[in-house]
């Protein structure tokens, strides 16, 4: 590929996963200022909170579909301005269900997004899928940790949390620009439209493994960016100090994201470094139990290295398939069912929370599902292709020996 080209990539590349976040997690930081300002009752707010893993469950089944018919850079263009109607119409809105309406714009197309960018690193960069998965990774973190740190000073600034939720959609705007460009490259494809099925991923134990895996690790995911702010301001902090503290557990992402997509990229078994990432898990479970107040800022560091086990089961979605058309029917598999289950999270805990009046309930419960996430990581993090899985089923229901 031309350096002009690969420059256009990477730009259109990281600008995309900059913008594949805000959406989702700008609301949480300003809910409260949001639910007053709109009158927003407890179910509209949770429904609020579980758009995202809903839209994703939904919405990311669709996109290998639309991707082989339209083309993965079309695709893209259209979810990015999805993202920056959904983002600037709800910022200005007063009605309850036009907010709603507009997130659901926004998150979908972010929802497509995020499904589409492995297949687009494995058809552009088939030879760097661990370079590129850190850079995009990387990015998405830079993009999560601005949306927790950013929102409400940029609320403060302007005298209103709209403002806050509506910045974001200047970067989806700018982040659009380069995939304006990228769209022509679609008639040129030759990739067949989709030489794997969700059906045929649905055959594999790897499949499966990769839904439980994704799922269990995104619904830890959610239930901290959703709720564990307001654990921290139960145990003691101000708005502005909780906010910063899952800031900070976004942001340790950020270098993380950097080493351990090539880290696990490395030819050879590498389960030993995602051995060390989810161990964080029950670490900071138990930390918080013990002491949320005294040692927030080390339970938030070790907790935001746990939640590195994303930019891992990304890498795997590039790993474990051998062309960027299978790498899209898994990305869809995984992400759309494993989202089906994270979507438990969120609304879970919140339910925990009010049922147990107390964070000890949903804190052990997530204790707990560490178990078989550590069960299925292992599984997922042994040398395997969906190819091969198919090929020796396929070769058994033929009796070829």
């Amino acid at each position: 590929m031309p350096r002009r080209s690969t420059v256009l990539v990477l730009a259109g590349v990281v600008l995309l996963s900059l913008n594949l976040r805000p959406a989702a997690v700008s609301v949480g930081p300003v809910l409260s200022e949001l639910r007053d300002g709109l009158g927003m009752g407890p179910a509209s707010a949770g429904l609020l909170t579980s758009l995202p893993v809903l839209a994703f469950a939904v919405f990311g089944a669709l996109a290998p579909a639309a991707a082989a018919r339209l083309g993965p850079h079309r695709v893209t263009l259209l979810s990015l301005l999805a993202v920056v109607v959904g983002l600037a119409g709800r910022a200005t809105v007063g009605s309850e269900a036009a907010f709603l309406a507009l997130s659901l714009v926004a998150v979908a197309g972010m929802a497509m997004a995020n499904v589409l960018i492995p297949s687009l690193v494995r058809l552009h960069f088939p030879t760097r899928i661990g370079l590129m998965t850190a850079v995009y990774t990387t990015s998405l973190a830079v993009g999560l940790t601005a949306a927790f740190l950013l929102t409400v000073p940029v609320a403060d600034a302007f005298g209103s949390w709209r403002y806050g939720i509506g910045a974001w959609a200047v970067l989806a705007a700018v982040a659009a620009v380069p995939w304006v460009a990228l769209v022509r490259r679609d008639a040129a494809l030759t990739t067949p439209a989709r030489d794997v099925s969700f059906r045929d991923i649905a055959r594999t134990r790897l499949g499966w493994a990769m839904t439980a895996f994704f799922g269990l690790q995104s619904l830890m995911a959610y239930a901290v960016f959703g709720w564990f702010a307001t654990l921290w301001r139960d145990a003691g902090f101000g708005a502005g100090t909780a906010s910063a503290l899952v800031g900070i557990v976004a942001a340790m992402s950020i270098p993380l994201s950097l080493y351990l997509p090539q880290a696990v990229a490395r030819p050879g078994d590498q389960r030993l470094v995602l051995i060390m990432v989810m161990s964080c898990y029950p670490v900071a479970y138990v930390g918080l139990l013990v002491a949320p107040h005294s040692l927030a800022v080390l339970w938030a560091v070790v907790l935001g290295a746990a939640l590195t086990t994303f930019p891992v089961v990304l890498t795997f979605l590039g790993l474990r398939t051998r062309t960027a058309a299978a790498t899209a029917a898994l990305s869809g598999w995984t992400q759309s069912t494993g989202y089906l289950v994270a979507a438990i999270g969120p609304f879970g805990v919140g339910v925990l929370h009010d049922a147990s009046g107390g964070w000890t309930v949903p804190l052990v419960v997530l204790l707990a599902l560490s178990v078989p996430l550590f069960v299925v990581g292992l599984y997922v993090g042994r040398p395997a292709h969906i190819e091969d899985q198919l090929r020796t089923r396929d070769d058994v229901g033929t009796g070829v020996a």
